[in-house]
């Protein structure tokens, strides 16, 4: 890509986008094709800004060099919070009617259900509330969160959404659950309190290690960002702490069976999902 000037006066010289691209990759694990150039700089546009960069090389530098806390910006930037409640119903529903269920016929112990890459928080509150339809809400559940962006989880603690967010969230649900507030819908404080929330980007064993060993997992929608390496990766981490027989949700377009040994597809009712297998996995 030869050197060029865009609106907002920052230069790109040849060869940056491809720096930029790998050393993304290689810390959030998300990855841009060449054609999804402009789609990376633009991301990133405001951030080069605001420490006055003339260039993308500048900005380069920082990332690469200076700037730790940058890197949370920039998983802002990266956020995809195309989200909502009731998404992919099938799988919360093998959740209540089977796998909780079967965990407590067969164990006395606390369930832990982990919703990675939560983004705005409405997977994560979504299965509160299928858990308590279900009647099943007494029962010792923990559901954690997690997201790499600060900004997606500061939206997730505060519980108010839009009516783009209740595409297929049934009507007397959201009357149930949720009330108008002059931004949108707040949701109930009781359904918030039982979710706890915390940062952990997905690519970094060290932040999402602790969270694997959650016997449920749901990981929908963000492989499709990642390249197969980094998915790989990711999923050997699942496989190190996941006990086996674990539950792992992935969204209905993302398939795991050219990527990994660990987990097996099938299919539980009516909803397919990943389990972890009993093959001992190395530590990392």
């Amino acid at each position: 890509m030869p050197a060029s000037t865009d609106v907002c006066a920052l230069s790109v010289p040849d060869g940056v986008p491809v720096l930029l691209r790998d050393l993304i990759h290689e810390r959030t694990g998300i990855y841009f094709e060449p054609v999804h150039f402009d789609t990376l700089l633009d991301k990133l546009r405001d951030r080069a800004m605001h420490h006055g960069c003339q260039s993308y090389l500048d900005y380069y530098f920082i990332l690469k060099y200076e700037a730790a806390d940058e890197w949370l910006r920039v998983m802002d930037a990266f956020s995809v919070q195309e989200t909502y409640f009731w998404r992919e119903v099938g799988q919360i529903n093998a959740l209540t009617k089977n796998v909780v269920p079967r965990w407590f016929k067969t164990s006395g112990s606390r369930l832990r259900i982990w919703s990675a890459a939560c983004a705005s928080g409405e997977e994560p509150y979504s299965i509160v509330i299928a858990l308590l339809e279900a009647g099943l809400g007494h029962l010792p559940i923990d559901v954690c969160a997690s997201d790499a962006s600060e900004a997606a989880l500061e939206k997730a603690r505060r519980g108010i959404y839009r009516d783009r967010s209740f595409r297929t969230l049934p009507a007397e649900l959201q009357q149930k659950y949720f009330r108008r507030v002059p931004d949108g819908w707040q949701l109930a404080p009781d359904i918030m309190r039982r979710v706890s929330f915390q940062r952990a980007n997905l690519i970094a064993p060290a932040e999402t290690g602790p969270l694997a060993t959650s016997p449920v997992v749901f990981c929908r929608n963000v492989f499709i960002y990642f390249s197969a390496d980094a998915i790989r990766r990711t999923l050997a981490v699942f496989a190190e702490r996941m006990p086996p027989g674990g539950h792992l949700f992935v969204g209905a377009s993302e398939s795991l069976l050219k990527l990994t040994s660990d987990f097996e597809l099938g299919e539980v009712e009516d909803a397919f999902v990943y389990t972890r297998n009993t093959r001992q996995v190395p530590p990392r």
